[in-house]
């Protein structure tokens, strides 16, 4: 497999025979038969190593599991490395730990790129769009799901050099990156996809906001990718107070960007100044007006995403005076620091890439078995950022100064089930309130274990918990008021150990969708409910039918997603999650007309759990959700950790 260069030449330069001996003799082969046949064709379709063109498979699930294992602990040192490559091959392949697309699919192979998601950020002027652009293009060939801070790009009319030029405005660019997310296919695993965002008060908002809508000429929309409207309190404010927002073009208000992310009290200052002066170009809107455009293309393509951009820095690791952030990426759980590119080997940029997996709730059978998966986890993925390659300098920079992880949840629905409580009663906030609790502590403890052992990441200093702060310090305290469940583990000792070594790892915890990577492991995806005990999922290669765990004997425990009233009792919990979750979450909302009068949702429903979401601190929101009366399907174009396909 080596010579035929389908493995990857270290294997071979890393371990003995004897070692390999050892390994081998420890495969578990019968645990094959614990797949769905969900699965089987997933594993087929996505993960296992082949020949795309042919269709010869040339590996079973139990090697992939055992490689994986063995490339990501071969820098361990000789006389423990085994120890931990079967630890962690016995996690993975007993689906007590979820691995994602790029993982399963990429560790052992010589294509050493694993990162879920990467995070590009593009300036306003040409050399950077086109840097970006050129980033894009690098990155989707290699499995990454893709976001792209476009926000600075000024608008239409605005003058060139003088007024020598006059400015084409957004759309021309955003169709240029739209072009190079969908000029690779990522090797047959995956299509390529992205997600645009942009502020609220865009001077070009309104035509921004109709983008991916049917309706219209392919002149003015860019359809083939997702966006991410950034919003913050002021906006949230003045749509409460049924007052106006201003939109600007970002290049001719000073400082006012930067403030959106870094510093709300600046921002506020600068934009009521701005507002408040007749010589720079604005336009006045109602709030209303504005959100509920936002809302109805929200509702009418599922795919205008929400981030509320001061959550992501007040609510951070990042200290937002030097490292603001300010986007997440196509699946919304991501929130990372990033600088514009100038051109594609640019040494001041910052890219930013997150490694993910997840804990698989539905195999616990105590929150303290959390403690030693967590160490298996932050070891791996800490190990993958050495292991791995970078093509983009800024990309290297930044993921070796960060050293970022998402470590996220899957199969939370089966969870609860089995637990007893329901997502819609507030019967299961204390549940979620201790489980989290612990997958953030026992994550902190263990990235603190390797900062240790190796040395903090360099950019330490730039973090909040280099300040002494934790997740459990900056949450939003309405969260308290419906959920009264105490603090359980050892917080202001670790705060301590913190204090006195660092973190190995910037980020632990981001909460993907598990789209794909739920079907491994026979999982209901992420945190979703399901949307029926059996759920037929699409893919490239074929239609195929999960069925939730345990379903003859927790049948009526499940709570399905359209016997769900409302979405109060989900957003509860996921600000529970985000209390403690250190970067953000894919969190859907999900509306049932036929619940309300003239089969249409209200308006003022869809502004009301925007504001709800806000008021229990999410830093985003993902899919909106509308049932249709169809048969439901769950399609693999869906998300599974940054591995969107539109």
């Amino acid at each position: 497999m080596v010579a035929d260069k389908r493995y990857d030449q270290h294997l071979l330069e890393d371990y003995s025979k004897g070692e390999f001996d050892e390994l081998n003799a420890y495969i578990d082969h019968s645990r094959d038969m614990n797949f769905s046949y969900a699965a089987v064709k997933q594993l087929e379709g996505k993960y296992l190593v082949q020949n795309r063109v042919t269709g010869q498979v040339y590996e079973s699930p139990q090697l992939l599991y055992m490689l994986v294992s063995a490339c990501l602990f071969a820098s361990y040192p000789k006389d423990t490395r085994l120890s931990f490559v079967k630890r962690f091959y016995d996690a993975t392949s007993l689906f007590k730990l979820s691995l994602p697309t790029p993982i399963m699919a990429g560790v052992r192979t010589p294509t050493r790129q694993f990162s879920s998601c990467v995070l590009i950020e593009s300036d306003d002027s040409l050399d950077s769009i086109n840097a970006t652009a050129a980033a894009i293009v690098k990155y989707v060939s290699q499995r990454a799901g893709i976001g792209i801070n476009a926000g600075r790009i000024r608008a239409l009319g605005s003058p060139i050099r003088n007024g020598e030029a006059f400015h084409t405005g957004c759309i021309p660019f955003y169709k240029h990156f739209q072009t190079a997310v969908k000029s690779c296919s990522q090797g047959g695993v995956r299509g390529g996809a992205a997600t645009l965002f942009y502020p609220i008060w865009h001077l070009e908002v309104e035509s921004l906001l109709v983008l991916k809508n049917n309706r219209g000429v392919d002149e003015n929309r860019v359809r083939h990718l997702d966006y991410g409207v950034q919003i913050n309190k002021l906006m949230y404010q003045r749509l409460i107070k049924g007052e106006n927002i201003t939109l600007f073009s970002p290049h001719e208000v000073p400082g006012l960007y930067d403030a959106f992310f870094a510093d709300q009290d600046e921002f506020e200052r600068l934009y009521v100044m701005y507002e408040q002066q007749e010589n720079i170009r604005k336009q006045s809107i109602k709030a209303v007006e504005l959100f509920g455009i936002l809302a109805a293309e929200r509702a009418q393509t599922g795919r205008i995403y929400i981030q509320n951009v001061d959550h992501c820095n007040t609510h951070s690791p990042f200290d937002p005076a030097v490292a603001p952030v300010r986007q997440s990426n196509l699946c919304l759980e991501i929130a990372l620091p990033t600088k514009p590119l100038n051109d594609v080997n640019d040494p001041e940029g910052e890219i930013a890439l997150c490694t993910l997996s997840a804990f698989n709730l539905g195999a616990l059978q105590s929150l303290d078995e959390l403690e030693d998966l967590a160490e298996l986890i932050v070891r791996a993925l800490d190990s993958l950022l050495d292991y791995q390659d970078y093509p983009i300098p800024a990309a290297q920079q930044a993921t070796m100064n960060r050293r970022t992880l998402g470590v996220g949840v899957t199969n939370l629905a089966y969870y609860l089930a089995k637990n007893g409580v329901r997502y819609s009663d507030g019967s299961a906030n204390g549940l979620v309130h201790r489980t989290f609790e612990a997958i953030q502590y026992y994550l902190l403890k263990a990235s603190n274990q390797l900062a240790k052992e190796l040395g903090p990441c360099p950019k330490f200093h730039e973090t909040t918990y280099a300040k002494g702060l934790l997740p459990i310090d900056t949450y939003k305290r309405d969260v308290d008021n419906y959920c009264e469940e105490p603090l359980h583990y050892f917080w202001e000792t670790l705060r301590e150990d913190i204090r006195e070594f660092g973190l190995r790892n910037s980020t632990l915890t981001a909460l993907m969708p598990c789209e794909t990577s739920s079907q491994i492991t026979n999982s209901t995806n992420g945190i979703e409910p399901p949307r029926g005990y059996v759920s037929v999922k699409s893919s490239k290669d074929g239609v195929m039918k999960q069925v939730v765990p345990e379903f003859l004997e927790l049948r009526k425990q499940y709570e399905l997603l359209w016997d769900i009233p409302n979405n109060e009792g989900y957003l509860q919990l996921v600000g529970i999650m985000q209390k403690f979750v250190d970067q953000a979450i894919s969190a859907n909302t999900n509306y049932d007309p036929t619940r309300f009068p003239g089969d249409k949702v209200p308006m003022k429903q869809l502004l009301k759990d925007l504001l709800t979401a806000y008021k229990y601190g999410l830093k985003t929101l993902y899919y909106h959700n509308t049932r249709d009366g169809a048969t439901d399907q769950q399609d693999d174009g869906g998300c599974e950790g940054g591995a969107c396909k539109l």
